[in-house]
């Protein structure tokens, strides 16, 4: 989580820092996560350290992806590497495997990336008890709307797919130095032991998904052109009249399987 403890560091714009100062804020976070000594637990864009050195006085060590070399030096100058293992790197490109499991999350993604880097982290679903993010209070929004709602759209029905989620409160923009032009949220996920339905072919739940809301406001029968016949909607249990914003995630798996049903029957 980026954190600015009386050092001189100037925020990179290209890495999309913002640098958390609210010591009040970082209390509420560790209070969320609860972290216990033993627990394994990966803080991605540890920045200057402002929840590190918090979590680690609770934790026996800590993992830590950072991808500004400044600020990773910083930070082994700061911390024994027994204690805090760092791995400088993109966390876009990071394997999650090489960690040890059960293993929780925390960050601060940075604006910029934090939609891929959710959907990245979605792939290693299974190996991590929970994962804490403060993001953008607009992406959290979408991340845990409801069907048929303004925010609902394929960010939603990706991950609520994986991670049953939670809005936990709201981060004003002077909480962090420099302040962003957005308000911020942190929130919860936990991934779901086995998806409450299950995508009998995942790439084409996905491809499904999107092509859906790649035209929001048009009818399924028109997105979908291509992809699913009329038939298959209605033969999923969904008019084909509905838009892709009033499908549940159980929707959109039942009409993925319906499609890739047909095609393995062909």
């Amino acid at each position: 989580m980026n954190g600015a403890e009386g050092t001189r560091h100037v925020a990179r714009k290209r890495f999309g820092q913002n640098f958390l100062v609210d010591r009040g804020v970082v209390a509420r976070i560790l209070d969320a996560i609860d972290p216990k000594p033993a627990q394994e637990m990966v803080e991605i864009g540890p920045g200057l350290g402002a929840l590190t050195g918090p979590l680690l006085e609770r934790l026996a060590r800590l993992h830590a992806i950072e991808l500004d070399r400044d600020l990773a030096a910083r930070l082994r100058e700061r911390y024994p590497p027994e204690r805090l293992i760092l791995h400088e790197g993109d966390a876009l490109r990071f394997d999650f495997a090489t960690l040890p499991a059960p293993l929780r999350v925390v960050g601060n993604l940075p604006y910029n990336v934090s939609t891929p880097l959710l959907f990245h982290l979605a792939g290693f679903a299974g190996r991590f008890v929970d994962l804490h993010f403060m993001l953008q209070r607009e992406v959290v929004e979408r991340m845990v709307a409801a069907p048929s709602t303004p925010q609902y759209g394929r960010l939603s029905v990706m991950l609520q797919y994986r991670f049953r989620m939670r809005k936990l409160f709201a981060v004003p923009a002077g909480a962090f130095r420099p302040a962003p032009k957005v308000e911020s949220a942190v929130v919860r996920l936990l991934p779901l032991v086995r998806p409450e339905v299950l995508a009998s072919d995942e790439p084409l739940f996905a491809d499904t998904v999107t092509r859906a809301f790649s035209h929001r406001r048009k009818t399924l029968r028109n997105s979908l052109s291509g992809l699913a016949t009329e038939s298959d909607i209605r033969a999923a249990g969904i008019e084909p009249g509905l838009r892709a914003e009033n499908l549940s995630v159980a929707d959109f798996v039942a009409l993925s399987n319906r499609i890739g049903g047909r095609a393995a029957r062909a």
